[in-house]
C-alpha cells in the first residue's frame, strides 16, 4: 500500500456501493488434539462459529501496524484523522496500540482504493458497515470488493511480493505459494494473482497439507464454474431481447451482487454442514470457547 493523501483520492471514480453480508463474528476456537482432522476443524470453526467479536488484544504499535500493512505511519495517521480507522487503545506511557481490526481495515481501504474509489466514497462505504465487525468480517468484505476487479496478473519484484504479502516470506513460503499456483517465478521477478495472494499467504499458517489445500481449491473451482454457467444461462434468457449496452450495464451491476449472494449462501451452507458432524467428530470442540 503506497503512501496516500487526500489528493491521491481525488482521482478515480466516486462509486457509492453498499455491501451487506451475513455477520459471522468468527474466531478460531481451541480444538482438542484428539479430534479427527483437527486442522480442518479449526478452519471450519473460524468460518462458522459465532463468538464474541475481536481476535486478540491490540498489541501493535503504529510503526508495527504500518509495516504489517505495507504502508507508512503517515498514511495510518491520515486515515485515523479522517475517521477511516478506529482510534488505538491507549496503553502504558500513553502509547497507542492497534489490533487485527485495524490491520483488516487497512487491507479493505487498500482494496477500495484499488477499485478507484475516492476518499468520500470510501468514507461512505465504511460508515455503512455494521458496527462491531471483527477482522474476519472485514476480510470477507475485502474479498467481495476484490471480486469486482477484472482478472489481472502482475509482475513484481521479490521485495514487492513480500510487501504485498504483509509479512516476511522465506524460501519455503514462496515455494508453497508457487505450488498453490498463486505465484509464478519469472527470472528475478514473480508473476502474481493479486486477488488470491492475501488468501494464499493466510493459508501458509493453516495446519493443512498442500495436497488438501489444492484439492479444496479444485472443489471450489469446479462448483463455482458450474454455478456461473447455470446463472449465465438463466440471465441470458432474461436479457435476450435487450440492447447490448443494456446487457453490459446490467452485467456490471449484477456481478458484485451475485458474488455477495454466493458468499452468504455458501457460509450458511457450510455452517449447517459443520454443525451436523462437528459434535460427533469432536465432542470437546466447545472447550475453550468464550462465553
Amino acid at each position: 500500500m503506497a503512501q496516500v493523501t487526500e489528493r491521491h483520492f481525488s482521482q478515480g471514480h466516486d462509486r457509492d456501493i453498499r455491501v451487506n453480508i451475513c455477520r459471522t463474528d468468527a474466531q478460531p476456537s481451541r480444538v482438542s488434539r484428539r479430534c479427527h482432522s483437527a486442522g480442518v476443524t479449526a478452519i471450519l470453526l473460524r468460518m462458522t462459529t459465532d463468538t464474541d467479536s475481536g481476535s486478540g488484544e491490540p498489541a501493535l504499535t503504529i510503526d508495527e501496524l504500518a509495516a504489517r500493512a505495507g504502508t507508512t505511519v503517515r498514511t495510518v495517521r491520515f486515515y485515523g484523522t479522517k475517521g477511516l480507522l478506529p482510534p488505538p487503545v491507549i496503553g502504558p506511557r500513553r502509547v497507542g496500540h492497534y489490533g487485527p481490526e485495524h490491520l483488516a481495515r487497512l487491507a479493505l481501504i487498500e482494496e477500495l482504493q484499488h477499485q478507484g474509489m475516492t476518499l468520500a466514497a470510501i468514507e461512505r462505504y465504511l460508515d455503512r458497515l455494521p458496527p462491531g465487525l471483527s477482522d474476519h468480517d472485514l476480510a470477507i468484505h475485502r474479498a467481495v470488493v476484490a471480486s469486482w476487479a477484472p482478472d489481472a496478473e502482475e509482475t513484481v519484484t521479490a521485495q514487492e511480493l513480500r510487501r504485498r504479502a504483509g509479512r516476511p516470506l522465506d524460501g519455503e513460503d514462496v515455494e508453497r505459494l508457487v505450488a498453490m499456483d498463486v505465484v509464478r517465478p519469472e527470472g528475478d521477478a514473480y508473476r502474481i494473482d493479486p486477488g488470491l495472494l492475501r488468501l494464499a499467504v493466510q493459508l501458509l499458517d493453516v495446519p493443512l497439507s498442500e495436497k488438501a489445500i489444492l484439492a479444496a481449491r479444485t472443489v471450489l473451482t469446479e462448483h463455482s464454474r458450474a454455478a456461473a454457467h447455470e446463472l449465465s444461462q438463466l440471465f441470458r434468457t432474461e436479457v435476450a431481447e435487450r440492447a447490448e449496452e443494456d446487457v453490459k450495464s446490467l452485467s456490471a451491476h449484477m456481478q458484485p451482487l451475485i458474488v455477495q449472494a454466493l458468499l452468504t449462501t455458501f457460509q450458511r451452507s457450510l455452517r449447517a454442514e459443520v454443525h451436523q458432524w462437528l459434535p460427533e467428530s469432536c465432542p470437546e470442540s466447545e472447550e475453550g470457547r468464550p462465553s
